[in-house]
């Protein structure tokens, strides 16, 4: 019964989201958006994709116009095996990423990484 309810649920979420997609509210000239894009790249966002916190990540992605490579965890077992063992955490959002003095951070909550973002 709760798998029927998961998968209904996440049916709502995803086509809500896919029908009320946020526009992006940040422009930045192209070599800024470039030098971003590279230094976000070398990140990933480990996530569900019906997962309500997931999602708000995403569309704070969107409208942030951040872009990070994702990696949901149920596509593939390595996906998961990454997040554990570096997480070390069973739980979506995460957020791995290198700071500029090199230093691996994993950082959960939706709410803390987009507060995140929102200082790029």
């Amino acid at each position: 019964m709760m798998t029927l309810i998961r998968k209904v649920l996440g049916f709502i979420i995803l086509t809500l989201d896919r029908l009320f997609a946020p526009a992006p509210e940040v422009t930045r000239a192209p070599a800024a958006q470039v030098a971003l894009d590279q230094k976000t790249g070398t990140w990933t966002l480990y996530h569900l994709e019906a997962c309500p916190f997931c999602v708000k990540v995403r569309r704070h992605m969107k409208r942030r116009a951040v872009s990070i490579p994702m990696k949901e965890i149920n596509e593939a077992p390595t996906h998961h095996q990454e997040l554990m063992a570096g997480g070390k955490i069973d739980q979506v959002p995460c957020l791995r990423y290198r700071d500029d003095a090199g230093v691996e951070h994993w950082m959960y909550e939706s709410s803390d990484i987009n507060a995140f973002l929102a200082t790029l």
